[in-house]
């Protein structure tokens, strides 16, 4: 009769036990990533207020300087889901990474001009320098922002900086004349004196949204579900609350100075909303990506969206 090893059996359970109670604490956890930027302030509310934990979901945010890290970020599998553009999301798809776009975003952007520019409306961009991170919605937002006084991409100078600091930095240092910013940094901007000549919501343009990779939503949809829920009760606060309220994340997550926080304007949160391939902002980026050959005429949308997470 063969004798068995005790403490080695015991070891061998211990460790499978401790594999699978990982497993499912990784299964009910997301990590999420985001920019500074206006657009996951519902999220971070949900973290301090407890909604989280409320909607039994742990939920790890990730910050990242610059749209390349945060695409990065989630096409390495280091974040589960992100706040995006949809211009990202759109390239990101076509190079055969599913991640799918699952509710719209609600901060805008901005386009801000240097205080010594000389430029005061969006007309007066002919012939300046414009820096945008290529590809992405900042440049989509200046396109569209020219493409609505008559201007094209061939009227201005197109200056390559990917991270939204240096850009800032740059119009302060008057390296450029001009850039699309969120805020807090159009704020800080306009501080500056520089001059906000346009907000994409003015001209009609909501290109933000939140999403996920596709091995995200197979193995933890109930729980992005739970996200949301909390995502949900952080707008409710965010509508039934003063700025005062939410100081402390207004300056310690997103970055705004205290001295700014009395001119911040807090955009009109609803509940989350989902993508549906009728949406016209979503049409006009593909387009836009398209007409550049950046993606083919044949991008099927149906595949970068998932409408039934937020419901």
């Amino acid at each position: 009769m063969k004798r068995f090893n005790v403490p080695f059996i015991l070891l061998g359970i211990i460790i499978l036990i401790s594999s699978c109670s990982s497993n499912k604490k990784n299964e009910e956890s997301i990590t999420f990533g985001v920019m500074s930027s206006m657009d996951y302030l519902p999220l971070a509310v949900a973290e301090r207020e407890g909604y989280f934990t409320k909607h039994g979901i742990t939920v790890k945010i990730q910050k990242f300087l610059s749209a390349n890290e945060r695409d990065a970020a989630i096409q390495s599998g280091v974040v589960d889901g992100t706040v995006t553009d949809y211009t990202s999301a759109a390239l990101v798809n076509a190079a055969g990474f599913k991640l799918k776009l699952t509710s719209k975003c609600q901060a805008p952007f901005y386009i801000v001009a240097g205080s010594e520019s000389g430029v005061n409306n969006l007309s007066e961009l002919k012939g300046k320098k414009i820096a945008v991170s290529q590809n992405t919605v900042i440049d989509f937002c200046v396109d569209m922002a020219l493409q609505s006084v008559g201007l094209n991409q061939n009227d201005v100078q197109k200056i390559e900086v990917n991270k939204i600091p240096l850009r800032l930095e740059m119009m302060r240092n008057n390296k450029i004349d001009a850039t699309g910013l969120p805020n807090p940094f159009a704020l800080i901007a306009k501080n500056d004196n520089c001059k906000l000549i346009a907000s994409m919501d003015s001209l009609g343009y909501t290109v933000t949204g939140m999403g996920f990779t596709e091995k995200a939503i197979e193995n933890k949809s109930e729980n992005i579900k739970k996200m949301y829920a909390a995502y949900n009760d952080g707008a409710e606060y965010l509508r039934t609350h003063s700025i005062e309220d939410i100081r402390d994340i207004l300056t310690k997550d997103l970055g705004f100075p205290q001295a700014l926080i009395e001119q911040v304007e807090i955009p009109a949160y609803t509940e989350a909303k989902p993508l549906t391939i009728s949406d016209s902002d979503l049409q006009a980026v593909i387009k836009w990506l398209a007409d550049r050959k950046l993606i083919d005429n044949s991008f099927n949308i149906n595949e970068l969206i998932d409408s039934n997470l937020t419901k």
